[in-house]
């Protein structure tokens, strides 16, 4: 493999992935902790809600900070099932459960070791749970791409058309 073709593969695949990790990490510092988002959320849930209680609007804060948890590492897996699969237009692989269950792992590790570099953040808390939300998340981030891309092959006769 040429150099050109490594840092083209590297830049299409991996690249994207790093970056979505690196700011993973840096939403594990106190830019995203409760103190700085409740900021800007609170006003706009009471905006938007005017008659909300205390209490239900932070129940919705909750929900909302733990969305975030399963969005951010339904897109890590994804990217990093990609990153490891290297799908191309027309490929007409078969959908591979060693890639989905490797980039699960490495979803929940990641996971476990953001919440270890967030014991250390003085504004954020470790927490088991999160990483269980957070590898929920990945699972499902799988789920989607396995859904997406095992539709092409039930239209195409066993074919991909494109991932």
């Amino acid at each position: 493999m040429t150099s050109s073709s490594y840092l083209s593969k590297f830049s299409r695949y991996w690249l994207p992935l790093l970056l979505w990790a690196g700011a993973i990490f840096t939403g594990s510092t106190n830019v995203l902790s409760t103190n700085n988002t409740s900021s800007f959320l609170d006003p706009l849930i009471y905006w938007l809600l005017p008659h909300l209680g205390a209490e239900t609007a932070d129940a919705i804060m909750h929900v909302i900070r733990k969305g975030g948890h399963l969005m951010e590492y339904a897109v890590l897996a994804v990217l990093c099932w990609r990153a490891l699969r290297q799908p191309v237009r027309g490929d007409t692989r078969p959908w591979g459960w060693r890639e989905a269950g490797l980039a699960l792992v490495i979803a929940a590790l990641y996971a476990v070791s953001d919440e270890f570099h967030q014991s250390f953040v003085p504004s954020r808390t470790a927490s088991a749970w999160d990483v269980l939300i957070d590898t929920c998340g990945a699972a499902a981030g799988l789920l989607i791409v396995w859904v997406w891309y095992a539709r092409p092959f039930a239209s195409s006769g066993g074919r991909p058309t494109a991932t």
